[in-house]
């Protein structure tokens, strides 16, 4: 007998507080001081995951099946990339790059 395909977001659930547990984690592990700010943020953040389902109110501010928003998951990642030893901010919406209108040299 086949499984039921799992919820969209519970998946997103268990996957964002995977990812602020493991970005604490390899933090803790590699001795790096994150800031009061940071570690309150990753705390509220898991916080309000595990009891709403996300992190985020507002559905402007991402996609429905999703547990954190735009700017937190980048956030997060800055955390993990610090925790890593990685001074590299992430940049939002990296890798969606806006074309503009080509006019052209003749006429």
């Amino acid at each position: 007998m086949k499984r039921a395909s799992p919820d969209p977001r519970q998946q997103a659930r268990r996957s964002a507080l995977n990812a602020l547990r493991r970005a604490r984690r390899s933090a803790d592990r590699a001795g790096v001081e994150l800031s009061e700010w940071e570690g309150e943020f990753l705390g509220s953040v898991e916080e309000r995951v595990k009891t709403y389902g996300r992190a985020f109110g507002d559905p402007e501010k991402g996609a429905a099946g999703v547990a954190l928003s735009v700017l937190q998951t980048v956030k997060l990642a800055e955390i993990s990339a610090k925790a890593k030893g990685k001074a590299k901010t992430v940049a939002p919406g990296r890798g969606l790059r806006r074309r503009g209108f080509h006019t052209s040299s003749e006429g």
